[in-house]
């Protein structure tokens, strides 16, 4: 365990030791060292779960929905691969619907999981092991039973040959055995991480028996046996893909399935560009469409004729979900973002709220927080919670942390970026770097490097950033490339700077680790794209891993938080509170929007002649 790890979770147990010594807690905690193991039919993060056993759907979905007709999406780019789990290639949309996993999760609440494949889970007080029951009636597309073998093979292939995401995930995964003709159990390393059942209750769970004399690694196109309620009807590499529901799905009556998988087909067409398949939905070529840029959204449906005669629809769907963060993400494996004060400065040269009124019709938030639109974002000072957790750490963050609320360099939206790039001098030359002739140099060394972009939706964005850096005497050079060279160009972390998003849920864990840690900034493929390798930041995941209750999880991801923000490892961008939406007007959808947003799939097909 490195240093500041151990240092944090010593200083977190003897606060809790005392906190149990001076109240009530005491008798609990003793209860828990005597109690048994309880099997249930589903488990929280923290505190109970909300649907009872016996529940017969969840809140947010019609049980009625009728089934039938077809959902027509859309996809960006190319694909060349049908196995959604591996490092290799490019996915192919959708390409996870043909697979089920142990528990399904609900999006009423923060982080809790019911059973799918599995009837039940069980655990003791301490969570330091999981065993899950499978249903007898979970079934392969080809009729052969869901067995315990194919739930331990699926955790192994998964961590060996899978993406690097998977080792991460279930890295504290002591063992799988079967115990029983349907029950397998995970025994957990030492150490509190009482996320672990959730996570493996979310384990794609993959057949066995189909891939044995299969290399599981490579990229395939032969669609693979799955037992979720869609198989595969048919593809055309890198133009479209189209899945269809089965018929017989073994798990359509489940309270978790009840209301979902209304479409008997589910068709994904690809595209060049954003801009031709806005173009391509309002000719009718497919049905519904996210949309994620604001100015189309201000301007480019004004056109749809459609959309006057309410033979389609344009909405804005409010959400409670942890909005993450969308950043310029510099990569610290080039000597070029090593200094913190260069990583500050840069973000001085970002007009966001020039941006924002000029280019995004004044539609967004500026990010704050690696948790924005959450109680998990940090916010002025640190509390006492939060003091306990960074107050061992303290040499190793810096001071800010606990002096300064963390804000992002402002403008007054109106083009004069001036003293910021004052200021952004001053810090570049306290780094080191001088202006000769013109341009930004150190040790003979012109301050120089690449904003990789994989659309040109965002060159608009780059361009006045890149303008207001050469300002500086910086040369950024924006470049666009196709969607297979940029996937694989970040996976090898082969770039300078890009732009990049780190979604969150309202219950961060396991991770937390693929995204920040020092172990993940070695490991190709993974989510720490930055390159981070801080020891306090290691302790932070930890501690957020470990945390008890819900209480000291939003106090632990706030320090987090700061600790993250106070190390400019990033310059961030901005984010919205709610969903932006236009389809044709062919579908029903529950009367309820559920913290975690809309659920497309819980949609429906109007039947014919019925509005």
């Amino acid at each position: 365990m490195r240093p500041a790890v151990a240092i944090l979770l010593a200083a977190l147990a003897a606060f809790a030791a005392d906190a149990r010594a001076a109240g009530p807690t005491h008798g609990i905690a003793m209860q828990h060292g005597g109690a048994v193991a309880t099997t249930t039919h589903g488990i929280a993060m923290h505190g109970a779960v909300a649907y009872t056993p016996g529940f017969r759907h969840f809140a947010y979905v019609n049980p009625q929905a009728p089934k039938g007709g077809e959902l027509r999406l859309a996809a960006p780019g190319t694909f060349d691969n049908l196995n959604p789990y591996i490092v290799k290639g490019v996915e192919a949309a959708g390409a996870g619907l043909p697979f089920e996993t142990l528990m399904a999760a609900s999006a009423d609440e923060p982080f809790s999981m019911y059973g799918l494949i599995a009837e039940s889970v069980e655990t003791p007080p301490d969570r330091a092991w999981a065993a899950f029951t499978l249903r007898k009636e979970a079934r392969w597309h080809d009729g052969t039973p869901i067995t315990p073998d194919d739930v331990i093979f699926s955790l192994d292939i998964l961590k060996t040959k899978g993406e690097p995401n998977y080792r991460f995930y279930y890295a504290a995964v002591l063992k799988a055995e079967k115990t029983g003709e349907r029950t397998v159990r995970f025994t957990f390393k030492p150490g509190d991480n009482r996320e672990l059942p959730l996570i493996l209750g979310e384990m794609p769970v993959l057949p066995k028996h189909y891939w044995q004399g299969r290399d599981f690694a490579a990229t395939t196109q032969e669609p693979p046996l799955g037992s979720g309620p869609y198989r595969i009807a048919g593809f055309e590499s890198g133009r479209w893909i189209a899945y269809e529901r089965v018929k017989d799905y073994w798990g359509a009556a489940l309270p978790v399935r009840v209301g979902f998988n209304n479409f008997d087909r589910i068709r994904y067409d690809y595209y060049r560009d954003s801009t031709v398949a806005l173009e391509a939905l309002k000719a009718g070529e497919y049905d519904f469409r996210e949309e994620n840029e604001s100015k189309k959204w201000a301007t480019a449906y004004e056109d749809w004729a459609a959309l006057k005669t309410g033979a389609a629809v344009k909405e804005r769907l409010d959400n409670r979900n942890p909005a993450g963060m969308q950043a310029f993400a510099m990569n610290l494996r080039r000597p070029l973002f090593a200094d913190v004060r260069v990583r500050r400065a840069l973000a001085y040269a970002f007009d966001f709220e020039w941006t924002n009124k000029t280019l995004f019709y004044g539609q967004y938030r500026r990010s704050e927080s690696f948790f924005a639109n959450s109680e998990l974002a940090a916010a002025g000072l640190p509390s006492p919670a939060e003091l306990t957790v960074l107050e061992p750490l303290r040499a190793q963050v810096p001071p800010e942390v606990f002096t300064t609320p963390y804000h992002a360099p402002a403008t007054e939206a109106d083009g004069s970026v001036r003293p910021n790039l004052r200021r952004a001098m001053a810090l570049l030359e306290e780094a080191g770097w001088r202006v000769v002739d013109g341009r930004l140099v150190k040790d003979g060394l012109p301050f120089r490097f690449e904003i990789l972009l994989n659309s040109p939706t965002f060159e608009r964005v780059m361009l006045p950033f890149a303008r207001n850096l050469a300002r500086l005497g910086i040369e950024a050079a924006v470049r666009t490339v196709d969607p297979t060279q940029y996937v694989n160009r970040v996976r090898g972390f082969d770039f300078d700077m890009i732009v990049h998003s780190w979604g969150q849920s309202l219950s961060p864990g396991n991770e937390q680790a693929m995204y920040w840690s020092s172990e993940a900034a070695d490991s190709p493929g993974s989510r720490n794209v930055v390159g981070i390798k801080n020891p306090a930041v290691d302790a932070l995941i930890a501690a957020v891993i470990a945390a008890p209750d819900r209480d000291s999880l939003v106090a632990r991801t706030r320090a987090l938080d700061r600790v993250l923000l106070w190390n400019h490892y990033v310059i961030p961008q901005w984010h919205i509170g709610y969903d932006r939406v236009a389809y044709w007007n062919k579908f029903g959808r529950p009367a309820t929007v559920p913290m975690k947003g809309y659920q497309l799939f819980a949609w429906w097909a109007k039947p014919a002649g019925r509005d």
